[in-house]
């Protein structure tokens, strides 16, 4: 018998499709499927989407269709979030689950997204979220990116405002009511359907117990152009949602002031030189008097970041670590100046 059709006491279990897409992924496909195809959780439909891959993942995904609960698409390189929308139009669940290729979910994930999904006091759940977990390497990068998440997760609400890409699932026909993933978005897709599902009165759920793990994220080059990317979707996010209070950004607003910072810093040390220069001897009476308030604000928000970032989760005691924040404050910047270029030339950002 099909477990599509498995019943207990007479009544059919709720059924959930789960979509993966890849593209270029042959090493992740299979982790990634064991995981999915042995939760503990049943029925289950999978949906694996080919995004136009050339490294040898369209044989490998060709081979998974004959598993019982896979179901195959191959398309175009059109993106994430059209692959996503291609499942959710075949998709037969009551809930429409999302994750990663290069994620790896604990075999309970689905059933204990299930078990959050009850509402609370009249809430309209309409997707559950669960926590993410990055695999460390050892190197600097998938520390960063490790602790990072870490933190993020640590102080997250049980009502909340982002159901995340790898490791959510959303009630199907709310999703389709809100028009589900915009194909012609090819980042941020599942903060788009977030807020859309909130602004039509759903409430998201955060479960911390729904673990999926991620495999390490290496290597500088990679990690700076996704927070580019991030960060240019970021500012499509927030023009769209005015007055949506987000709370998956991060640590990326103390890493983006630090570009800034360190010029105001420079600029007060500059004029703190040149105020100084007809003083003998300084102690804190000609310090306060030679400097203007402003002088002093320009001097000391530096100092003010400096002891966050100290404060704060990210490592920062080697000189690697602080090359890494630096270029990743360039980049989050090179992303909003993208975003707002998208918008005045009304393109879409790919």
């Amino acid at each position: 018998m099909s477990r599509l059709a498995i019943k207990i006491r007479g009544e059919k279990l709720t059924l959930v499709s789960i979509a993966v897409c890849v593209r270029n992924g042959l090493d992740w496909i299979d982790g990634c499927l064991e995981s999915l195809v042995n939760q503990t959780h049943s029925p289950l439909e999978i949906i694996l989407v080919d995004d136009g891959s050339t490294d040898g993942s369209q044989d490998k995904v060709k081979q998974w269709s004959e598993h019982e609960l896979v179901s195959t698409i191959l398309q175009k390189p059109l993106g994430l979030s059209a692959g996503r929308m291609a499942a959710l139009s075949e998709a037969k669940g009551e809930w429409f689950a999302i994750t990663d290729i290069d994620v790896r979910p604990e075999a309970d994930w689905i059933q204990r997204m299930l078990e959050s999904s009850e509402s609370r006091d009249g809430e309209n759940v309409v997707a559950v979220t669960g926590r993410t977990v990055f695999g460390r390497s050892d190197d600097v990068i998938s520390r960063i990116r490790s602790l990072e998440i870490e933190s993020k997760y640590r102080s997250r609400p049980r009502r909340t405002k982002l159901a995340n890409g790898p490791c959510s699932m959303f009630d199907r026909e709310q999703l389709l009511e809100i028009g589900g993933f915009d194909p012609s978005w090819y980042h941020a897709e599942d903060m788009e359907v977030s807020l859309k599902l909130v602004e039509n009165g759903g409430t998201i759920v955060y479960t911390p117990e729904a673990v999926v793990n991620h495999v390490p994220e290496t290597g500088l080059s990679r990690f700076l152009h996704k927070r580019r990317r991030d960060a240019r979707a970021h500012v499509r996010i927030h023009r769209r949602y005015k007055g949506v209070r987000h709370d998956f950004i991060g640590s990326s607003w103390m890493v983006l002031w630090m570009i800034p910072l360190m010029a105001l810093g420079s600029y007060g040390a500059y004029l703190y030189s040149l105020n100084l220069t007809n003083y003998s001897s300084i102690d804190l009476e000609s310090l306060y008097y030679s400097l203007t308030r402003e002088v002093l604000l320009i001097m000391f928000l530096p100092l003010f970041w400096l002891v966050s970032i100290i404060r704060s989760h990210l490592p920062k005691r080697s000189l690697k670590a602080l090359i890494v924040l630096f270029t990743w404050s360039i980049y989050l910047w090179q992303g909003i100046l993208l975003g707002y270029l998208d918008a005045l030339l009304r393109r879409n950002g790919h």
